[in-house]
């Protein structure tokens, strides 16, 4: 096993146990090739902080990676939902591209 993927499963739900640490457990499993496994750790952060609109973004491009164009869609669209609301209007951009990309790939 990848010892970065080791090292950050060894923190789960321990006191640092977070969005965070889910998030960054995902973007690992994502550079392992592991995207099934990736959106597992990125809908864990998007529960645990359901305004994480960088989780959200990398929920629908592992949810791709794994061949989920409807999920990968619905991540992006609540993705962009949440982030215009927050005012993080690059990541709303970038998912919406990732979104319109899905649907003309469809």
């Amino acid at each position: 096993m990848n010892p970065r993927i080791a090292s950050l499963e060894k923190m789960l739900d321990g006191p640092r146990d977070g969005a965070l640490l889910r998030f960054s457990l995902g973007n690992e499993y994502l550079k392992a090739g592991a995207p099934d496994a990736a959106a597992n750790a990125f809908r864990a952060a998007v529960e645990r902080d359901p305004n994480y609109s960088a989780a959200w973004k990398a929920l629908g491009k592992a949810l791709a990676e794994a061949g989920d164009s409807a999920g990968a869609t619905n991540a992006y669209m609540a993705g962009i939902e949440i982030a215009e609301a927050r005012g993080d209007i690059q990541a709303a951009k970038e998912m919406k591209v990732f979104a319109r990309r899905l649907a003309k790939a469809g």
